[in-house]
């Protein structure tokens, strides 16, 4: 595969896992944002805070500097305060995965093969990029469990619903149309 082939269609699969946690948390209400299923599990809330940080942390001075950011205060992302409102934590989202698709964006073919480090231990590029592709992965495969859950009957699916493979494969919507 080619570089530039790469980058797309790492920042295609990241916009696409972008949109499916939004898509479950449109269909929750803003009280369950903050609702999780015991006291051990986060809720949608600290998995947002939680991913903004790592977000800010990971892709700010991606080639030049530990991507562990001396600033980043990790626990502190899983604790919600009185200043963690929908609001408040939607616009870090969003400003997250500016940095993250910006970051992306900028970076050249010959980039991919250069070394940076995470908690001081070296990347490729492409290895760190793919290490956070897959914890994205995971949270948002979270933010969708829970909010199914707490919708309940009023889930809308993201994907073929159940019992619908056969229609949906007669008249197939390309996968890269779906963005």
């Amino acid at each position: 595969m080619q570089p530039e082939q790469y980058q797309a269609d790492v920042q295609r699969e990241l916009r696409r896992l972008k949109k499916r946690a939004e898509q479950a948390i449109a269909q929750i209400t803003e009280e369950d944002l903050f609702k999780s299923l015991d006291e051990e599990s986060n809720c949608i809330a600290v998995i947002l805070k939680h991913m903004a940080g790592n977000m800010r942390s990971r892709w700010r001075s991606f080639l030049v500097s530990d991507a562990e950011k001396p600033d980043r205060n990790r626990d502190q992302e899983f604790i919600l305060g009185p200043a963690d409102t929908e609001g408040s934590l939607l616009a870090a989202w969003e400003e997250s995965w500016g940095l993250l698709l910006d970051t992306l964006r900028t970076l050249q073919p010959e980039d991919l093969d250069s070394t940076v480090l995470i908690r001081g231990e070296p990347h490729l590029v492409v290895q760190a990029i793919g290490r956070e592709l897959v914890h994205y992965a995971y949270h948002v495969g979270q933010i969708v469990l829970l909010a199914k859950h707490l919708a309940g009957t009023n889930w809308q699916p993201l994907t073929i619903p159940r019992g619908k493979s056969d229609a949906f494969n007669a008249t197939p919507k390309p996968y890269l149309e779906e963005l």
